[in-house]
């Protein structure tokens, strides 16, 4: 297999570029001239190769949240193949660092109450990711019932995903391993 095309690195460079403008100045800070600026281009440059900032914008978010073969997949790392394994990267430091990846996302968060293609873009992406804790829960509790499974999937996540947000701007030491306690008695409820 040859090298990627020009478009193809232009575009992954401004993918990229695009993420770094949305960490940095937030999701309506983000502008085609400020992703421009931060790939190295122009801004026709950045039209030519992704479009408006609208297209750029669901372009990026379904590049974040897609797997290789571009499809919008679960959060949880692709060898995530038992409940303790999920809940090690959920309430883990990869997975509650505020990083630029947070930030982007917190971004979407933020547009997807305003614009349905992102939206449902996250809508995908959270979807997969509570069925497939699910399944993990049902793997590990073979009595509770699919209905139980997928409640508790839900109060995983969520669990995760608040930790996200509180490490934003709370810095208890004891956060990540508080939430992870909440998400493991509920697991042990079932």
């Amino acid at each position: 297999m040859g090298r990627p095309s020009v478009a193809a690195e232009r575009r992954e460079q401004i993918l990229d570029a695009t993420m770094t403008t949305i960490a940095e100045y937030g999701i309506h800070g983000t502008t085609l001239d400020r992703i421009a600026d931060t790939a190295g281009m122009s801004r026709g440059h950045v039209r030519h190769f992704v479009g408006n900032r609208d297209r750029l914008l669901l372009d990026t978010a379904t590049a974040l949240f897609a797997d290789h073969s571009g499809e919008i997949c679960s959060i949880l790392p692709p060898n995530t193949s038992d409940m303790t394994s999920a809940l090690d990267y959920l309430f883990g430091p990869e997975f509650n660092s505020p990083d630029r990846e947070n930030a982007v996302v917190l971004g979407f968060v933020q547009l997807s109450r305003t614009t349905p293609e992102i939206a449902n873009v996250l809508t995908v992406a959270y979807t997969a990711t509570r069925l497939q804790l699910a399944g993990l829960v049902a793997q590990s509790h073979r009595d509770a019932s699919p209905d139980a499974c997928l409640t508790a999937a839900y109060g995983v996540l969520t669990c995760a995903l608040g930790s996200v947000f509180l490490g934003d701007f709370d810095d208890d030491p004891s956060r990540m391993e508080r939430s992870r306690a909440a998400a493991e008695a509920l697991l042990a409820a079932l």
